[in-house]
């Protein structure tokens, strides 16, 4: 306790892995993936697409596992352009921690994009590293 507030306890989203036991929200499944919405959106209908299988990198999937995440992603599109009516998107996998992976359980984000919802677009999935989002050809 501090300052007459409780602190909670922060549950570590590793131990047990949240995807493995406490899957929310789940929209899609197939035998070797599902889909949810992401509890923490960037924009109105983020979406993970995740396999059942429980291995961190994505470069560890098999491949019909990698066909089975791919079919969800097309699945979902449709969904998410029928409900949410975005102008573009985003695909993308963090692979390890300098990536920005937090949860070590493969998991492919769908990030619907809108007009506007940024300045200046350009770059997409460069801004990752903002020193190199920008550029001219």
């Amino acid at each position: 306790m501090t300052s007459g507030t409780t602190q909670q306890k922060k549950r570590d989203p590793n131990n047990p892995c949240l995807f493995c036991t406490d899957p929310q929200g789940v929209s899609l499944q197939h035998e070797l993936a599902f889909s949810a919405r992401d509890t923490y959106p960037t924009s109105p209908g983020h979406t993970l697409v995740i396999p059942r299988r429980h291995v961190s990198s994505f470069f560890e999937l098999t491949p019909e596992e990698v066909a089975a995440c791919m079919g969800l992603i097309q699945e979902e599109k449709k969904l998410i352009d029928a409900e949410f009516k975005p102008d573009g998107y985003n695909i993308g996998v963090n692979v390890g921690p300098a990536a920005g992976q937090s949860i070590m359980h493969v998991h492919i984000h769908i990030i619907p994009r809108y007009k506007g919802d940024v300045e200046n677009p350009q770059g997409g999935v460069r801004h990752v590293i903002p020193k190199k989002a920008y550029y001219t050809r």
